[in-house]
């Protein structure tokens, strides 16, 4: 098997063991929450997005890998991650933007997880040396991925959630 197809089902195995441990685990306890809380979870799941600005760190990736797409993602991870900061922050403050400011940080996080999706086919990025990098697309993507459908799963069923 090649570089390629090991990427791909690493990939696709991740988001399914994610997507399984949050049906069967994570959403159950999630409705038991306030869904302020519920969002707060699945926010932190985020914050760790500035780990992409690795992609511009000389020598840590191919460096024949475009330094468009490379910053692209690397800028659109580092201001996701302090949106979902500031969600969390806004959330715990109970302010009255909260739920539009989630609303929107997680709409530009996923319409930019989309866009390094599109990157990724485009230019065949498993082809390419990414070093520890591969780790951050086959484990910590995925989880990212089932995080966003999740939020925007709370954000879909405000009436749901416990106050």
């Amino acid at each position: 098997m090649n570089n390629v197809a090991i990427f791909w089902l690493q990939l696709i195995a991740s988001i399914f063991i994610f997507g399984v441990v949050a049906t069967w685990y994570v959403w159950p306890s999630l409705t038991k929450m306030s869904r302020n809380s519920s969002l707060t979870i699945l926010l932190f799941v985020h914050v760790p997005r500035y780990v992409g600005m690795t992609l511009l760190v000389t020598g840590m990736v191919d460096p024949a890998l475009p330094l468009d797409f490379r910053s692209s993602a690397a800028y659109g991870d580092l201001l996701e991650a302090a949106l979902a900061f500031v969600s969390i922050l806004v959330l715990r403050g109970n302010w009255r933007f909260a739920i539009p400011f989630v609303w929107m940080a997680n709409t530009w996080g996923f319409l930019d997880l989309l866009n390094g999706v599109r990157g990724v086919l485009q230019l065949n990025v498993p082809g390419f040396n990414l070093a520890t990098f591969w780790y951050i697309y086959t484990f910590y993507a995925p989880m990212v991925v089932v995080s966003h459908i999740m939020i925007f799963g709370v954000l879909l069923r405000p009436g749901s959630w416990r106050k």
